[in-house]
C-alpha cells in the first residue's frame, strides 16, 4: 500500500462557493453570489504551482459551481499546461453550455464530473433544489460526447434515492461515463442525519456495487465510504483470492482498491475558496491558510494531517480493526456524528473483535446479499 505521508493522490480546489442550485446535501451551503475572499486568479496560479510541487496528483476543480468564476478557463489551461491531470465538476445550470464544455476540452481537461442524484427528473430536481437541473445534466452528457470529453457520474446516496440506484446505474452506462463515483452522506453543510442510511444499509449498498462492478462497463469508486474497500477485500477472500493476488489487483483493477488507504487527510487534501487547507471538503477542520503557509508544509507537517495519517491513532473499533490501514473509516463522518475526527466510523457494522478470533485472522466473510436487497 502506498505511503501518502509526503504527497497526496488527490487535490481538490473549491474555486468558489457560488452556485445557482440549492442542493439539500450541499457541504458548502452554496449561495448564488461569489465571496469577496475568494483566491484571486494569480493566487490560483500559485496554488497550482504548489500542487505540481507534489509531483503528479490528480487536480480537481470544484465548487459551488466552477463556472461562476469568469477566470475558470485560464485557470484550467494553466493547470494542464504545467502537467497536472485536471478534472472539473460543474453544476448543471444554464451556465453549462455546449460551448463551456467544448472550452474544457480545448483547455486540456481530461474529464468532467456531472451529478445524477435521481433516476428521473422529479427525484433529481428535488434533490438539487431547481427544476430543470436533470434535463441540463443530460444535455451536458450529450455535449461532452460531442466534444469527445470523458465523463464521470457523481451520485450521493440518501433515503430519497436509495431505491433508484439500479436505475441510476443504467443512466451511468447510457451516458457513456468512465466512472460512477458514489458519495455517502456526511452531515455537514445542509445535509441532515435523517437522509443518511444505517450501517446495515451501507453494507447492502456495498453488495450492490460489488456485484455491479463485476459486469459494468465503467469503474466504480466510493467517496466517504472507505469501508467499501474492507467489504471488497472480504469478498475477494471469500472467493479464494490470496493476499498477494489482492495486492496485485490493487495495481491494475478497480479504482476502489487502487486507492486503498486513502482517506481524509491521507492522500487527499482540499483547498477552500478562501485558501483554507482542509483534510477534505467534508471535514471542516483547517490546518492553516494558503495565504500564510505552503500547501506542502500544511500537508506534511501539521499535527492535523499527521494524526489523520496514523491508522494506529484511530479510536474505538477502528483502532482495533484489522482493516484499519486499508480502510480507516470516514474521518469526516466520525467528526460529524461524534465531534471527534479520530473516533470510530459510525456507519460501519463490521465488528473486528469478533472477526479476529482464532481462525478468522483476515476477517469474517460477508453473507451473500441479493442484488436488490436494499430496494
Amino acid at each position: 500500500m502506498k505511503d501518502y505521508s509526503d504527497s497526496p493522490f488527490l487535490v481538490i480546489w473549491e474555486v468558489t462557493q457560488a452556485c445557482d442550485l440549492a442542493c439539500r446535501h450541499c457541504r458548502a451551503t452554496a449561495q448564488p453570489s461569489r465571496h469577496p475572499a475568494e483566491l484571486t486568479t494569480e493566487e490560483g496560479f500559485r496554488l497550482l504551482d504548489q500542487v505540481k510541487g507534489f509531483g503528479h496528483p490528480l487536480m480537481v476543480f470544484t465548487g459551488g459551481d466552477p463556472l461562476k468564476r469568469p477566470d475558470l478557463l485560464p485557470l484550467l489551461r494553466y493547470s494542464t499546461s504545467i502537467g497536472l491531470r485536471t478534472t472539473v465538476t460543474p453544476s448543471a445550470t444554464p451556465l453549462l453550455t455546449p460551448q463551456a464544455i467544448a472550452g474544457f476540452k480545448t483547455a486540456g481537461v481530461c474529464r468532467i464530473a456531472l451529478s445524477v442524484d435521481g433516476a428521473d427528473a422529479g427525484t433529481h430536481d428535488r434533490f438539487r433544489g431547481v427544476e430543470g437541473s436533470y434535463a441540463l445534466t443530460m444535455r451536458g452528457f450529450a455535449a461532452a460526447r460531442a466534444a469527445q470529453l470523458e465523463t464521470q457520474v457523481n451520485t450521493t446516496v440518501t433515503r430519497g434515492n436509495l431505491h433508484q440506484l439500479p436505475r441510476i446505474a443504467e443512466l451511468v452506462e447510457q451516458a457513456g461515463a468512465r466512472m460512477w463515483s458514489v458519495f455517502f452522506l456526511v452531515t455537514t453543510g445542509r445535509a441532515v442525519e435523517s437522509d443518511d442510511l444505517t450501517a446495515e444499509e451501507y453494507e447492502q449498498v456495498f453488495a450492490f456495487l460489488y456485484e455491479l462492478g463485476t459486469r459494468a462497463p465503467f469503474d466504480i469508486k466510493t467517496t466517504e465510504a472507505p469501508h467499501y474497500r474492507r467489504y471488497v477485500s472480504q469478498r475477494k477472500r471469500a472467493e479464494g483470492l490470496t493476499s498477494s493476488a489482492t495486492r496485485r489487483m490493487m495495481d491494475d483493477s478497480p479504482a476502489v482498491l487502487r486507492q486503498a488507504g486513502i482517506r481524509d487527510g491521507k492522500g487527499l487534501l482540499f483547498v477552500s475558496h478562501a485558501g483554507d487547507i482542509f483534510p477534505s471538503g467534508f471535514l471542516p477542520v483547517s490546518a492553516g491558510n494558503l495565504r500564510t503557509m505552503s500547501l506542502a508544509d500544511a500537508y506534511r507537517n501539521t499535527p492535523l494531517f499527521q494524526v489523520l495519517r496514523d491508522s494506529d491513532a484511530l479510536g474505538g473499533k477502528c483502532g482495533d480493526c484489522n482493516y484499519r490501514h486499508l480502510c480507516g473509516g470516514s474521518r469526516a463522518r466520525a467528526l460529524a456524528v461524534s465531534g471527534d475526527y479520530m473516533a470510530e466510523e459510525p456507519r460501519c457494522s463490521y465488528q473486528p473483535s469478533a472477526a479476529q478470533q482464532p481462525g478468522s485472522a483476515h476477517g469474517a466473510s460477508p453473507q451473500p446479499q441479493p442484488e436488490g436487497a436494499y430496494v
